[in-house]
């Protein structure tokens, strides 16, 4: 019984193999397209919709608008409830590397510098603000996928087409048979690439229970925005720090 289970396993294991062996070049594919494609971009701007499950609870969704620029500038001011009339702003190199911001409402007259990572900014948080925008996930994807497709880790499929914010997408799902692989809680991504553009404008990743970890998307996504130094300048007359 001992060396039917063992052979069993070793199928099992060669099965698994031959599966990832055939998901690389698809893999790779889209990842040098995506790569590629966010190298030539100098600045973006869009919504961002961001959604975590943190200490076990699904929190509600926020709604950002942000600016980008490169090598990495960003504000974020939060458009919708629970956190509407937050502003946010970072720039490398300026403000000692420090984060300004200030909550809406009734609090929005109490601006802070925090480094990216102070506690009061991480609460109910899962990635610091220099995680947030469409090159971190990109990388951290990219990242993680080619390490998978080493260690023959990796299933990949393609799911057809989606309508993701008006925009015609390629639907990806990506499983990491071992989740350290990825580094995060999730297991499984999918992910939204813009058929046009290359750019992924969404992921959701999901634990080893299937339940959603976190969900980023990307609407109105203008990859050709012309942002300029007040852009990240918190004397801009249309900002409020």
């Amino acid at each position: 019984m001992g060396r039917i289970i063992h052979s069993a396993l070793l199928l099992l294991c060669a099965v698994a193999a031959t599966d990832a062996a055939a998901d690389e070049p698809g893999a790779r594919k889209w990842i040098e397209e995506a790569e590629a494609s966010y190298d030539r971009v100098e600045s973006y701007t869009t919504i961002v919709h961001k959604q975590q499950r943190v200490a076990g609870k699904l929190l509600p969704e926020e709604t950002i608008f942000l600016k980008f620029r490169k090598p990495f500038s960003l504000y974020m001011k939060w458009i919708k409830a629970p956190y509407k009339g937050s502003e946010l702003l970072f720039a490398t190199g300026w403000n000692e590397n420090r984060v300004r911001a200030h909550r809406g409402g009734l609090l929005r007259f109490i601006t802070r510098d925090l480094d990216p990572g102070d506690p009061v900014l991480m609460k109910g948080n899962l990635r610091p603000v220099t995680d947030i925008g469409i090159g971190p996930l990109i990388k951290g994807v990219a990242a993680s996928v080619r390490t998978a497709i080493k260690a023959g880790e990796l299933g990949f499929s393609e799911q057809g087409e989606e309508s993701v914010y008006g925009r015609r997408t390629q639907v990806l799902d990506i499983i990491f048979h071992n989740e350290e692989t990825w580094g995060h809680s999730g297991r499984r991504l999918v992910i939204n690439q813009d058929v046009e553009s290359k750019i992924l404008i969404r992921i959701r990743i999901y634990d080893r229970d299937d339940q959603l970890v976190e969900n980023y998307g990307y609407e109105d996504l203008d990859l050709d925005a012309r942002l300029e130094d007040a852009d990240f300048d918190p004397a801009n007359a249309g900002y409020r720090f």
